[in-house]
């Protein structure tokens, strides 16, 4: 096979007119002829870290989506499957990756769970680490949250970390709000990279110390505004990623978007694509070319260097992508599950105080952080209830791995007027969690939930929807584009019937248990302080 256009040579910052040849996906040859072309030909996006389950896709799925746009590659952790289905899932998600050309690079989780203060699915070990480190389809050692285990040298933390150097694989980090003195004893102990910078303080201060930092921009995480600027100064140690993707935004694009926006700023081609396509290749050692003779050929034509529209994608010298089309197909992914809790009665989310005030977490829309304030009680009947005037809105966890009574909370910036949203997409244990403006509603969402083994719900004036994801509770084995249409119908009854203003609610949704993210969350053992790194009352 042999392609001409306008070669991109991001190394050597040149463009120039030539012809690549390819033999059994490997570039042969690539050589400048005369001539002039309406297309340019450069190494493939890759997405530098990624929870491929949150696209609510599995890895096969995904990658019918993404080569669309551009995308050969991504470094994934699949600490999502690991804290619902362990070791097994771990393993899942690798082999349904192989089933597809996009070459996927999975890390070893290395947070199962990601706190004690929360219940999950499964454990992973030290000597799980071990296991994986030592299997070649495991490139490093995936986002070390426990950054306190880290600061306070917890013996099982190092020991994960120790076992990863040793198989000399890099370790990722996830360290948000880190600075200083603690940023760089974080670092020192062999973290390489940060993927949850929010301000460009806070990405300085990490590169000072050695770190490399990826530029996110998820569906609910989006930190690209806050950071792009450092590209010119730090094209080399600097990545694309997106970390969580919904299927409905994937449709849309994906790193190329990052590129188009980049570019469209005014920073250097170049360097621009050198954090797109080159610097996560050659940091995790991927088997992914770069457009030099005996690579592997992974490449894409664009039309034009502004908007970077894919035309095609070659992933191993295949078409894989064609004019916005996936050339190849799928077979459906088989089910896992772990899915034990029984349906929810009304009563299981009443709540009763004789204090006068609630500690109310407070929602950021683009943003997985949280603010915290004090507001005062409203009841009604003896109970504690929503107050839609106030948009103090009810909230709880359920535990799905086994029966126990819901936690509960109040929220603020959801804004829903009417019934209740819930998700088992629940950072990081995914156990169920719903935000509602009444109990009845909110039963009604959570059992859905649980009536599926997983999904996303609505329930509100009369109406209901469930997007079931079977597999994990966390994914569907159906094709990409029915399972972002059935997300866009859902996400517009939330915004148009029920009234939310945020841009991803249910990746909002889906955060507010994030422990490890401060400022405050509720897990299903109660409402958590993550900045002291403690329980904290929902009453005063």
């Amino acid at each position: 096979m042999t392609i001409t256009g306008n070669i991109i040579d991001i190394q050597k910052k040149t463009i120039f007119h030539g012809t690549i040849a390819v033999k059994d996906g490997i570039i042969q040859s690539i050589i400048p002829k005369e001539g002039e072309s309406d297309q340019y030909i450069l190494p493939g996006f890759v997405d530098a870290h990624i929870h491929i389950e949150s696209s609510m896709l599995v890895p096969s799925e995904f990658a019918k989506m993404a080569v669309v746009h551009g995308t050969v590659a991504t470094v994934s952790d699949p600490h999502e499957i690991a804290n619902v289905m362990g070791m097994k899932g771990v393993e899942y998600m690798i082999e349904n990756g192989k089933q597809v050309p996009l070459k996927f690079n999975f890390g070893a989780p290395s947070c199962v769970p990601a706190t004690t203060f929360e219940t999950a699915g499964a454990t992973l070990d030290v000597a799980d680490i071990e296991t994986l480190m030592k299997n070649p389809d495991v490139l490093y050692l995936a986002e070390m949250m426990n950054y306190p285990g880290v600061l306070f040298e917890d013996k099982m933390v190092m020991e994960k970390i120790a076992i990863a150097h040793h198989y000399e694989k890099p370790v990722d980090g996830h360290a948000p709000g880190l600075r200083g003195a603690d940023a760089k004893k974080y670092i020192s102990a062999g973290i390489s990279t940060d993927h949850e910078c929010f301000t460009k303080e806070e990405a300085l201060d990490k590169l000072k110390y050695g770190m490399k930092i990826l530029i996110r921009e998820g569906s609910a995480a989006k930190n690209f505004s806050a950071l792009v600027d450092l590209i010119p100064e730090y094209a080399d140690r600097m990545m694309f990623c997106s970390d969580d993707k919904h299927p409905d935004d994937l449709l849309e694009g994906h790193i190329n978007q990052l590129v188009s926006r980049a570019l469209a700023k005014g920073y250097d081609l170049f360097d621009v694509l050198q954090v797109a396509c080159i610097n996560a290749v050659e940091h995790y050692g991927l088997s992914v070319g770069l457009l030099k003779a005996g690579d592997p050929a992974d490449f894409i034509v664009v039309e034009d260097l502004k908007t970077f529209e894919v035309q095609q994608t070659y992933i191993n010298g295949s078409l894989v992508s064609d004019q916005g089309k996936c050339t190849f197909t799928t077979q459906e992914a088989p089910v896992i599950n772990n899915f034990k809790t029984s349906k929810k009665a009304v009563k299981d989310f009443l709540i009763t105080t004789e204090k006068s005030e609630m500690q109310v977490i407070k929602a950021i829309d683009g943003e997985i952080v949280t603010e915290t304030f004090w507001a005062k009680v409203k009841q009604e009947n003896g109970f504690v209830v929503s107050d839609t005037e106030r948009d103090l809105l009810k909230m709880t966890v359920v535990n799905r791995y086994e029966n126990q009574a819901p936690a509960m909370a109040f929220i603020n910036n959801f804004n829903l007027k009417h019934g209740a949203i819930a998700s088992c997409v629940g950072h990081d244990s995914h156990n169920i969690i719903a935000v509602g403006v009444d109990d009845e509603s909110i039963t009604k969402a959570v059992n859905l939930i649980i009536d599926n083994k997983g999904g996303i719900a609505a329930v509100g004036k009369g109406s209901e929807q469930v997007l079931a994801l079977p597999v994990a509770g966390i994914m569907t084995n159906a094709d990409g584009p029915t399972v972002a249409a059935q997300y866009l119908k859902i996400d517009s009854m939330v915004k148009d019937q029920l009234g939310t203003q945020l841009a991803a609610p249910f990746m909002t949704l889906s955060f507010m248990a994030l422990l490890v993210i401060p400022q405050l969350k509720l897990s299903n053992l109660g409402l958590f302080d993550g900045k002291n790194f403690e329980f904290t009352p929902l009453f005063r």
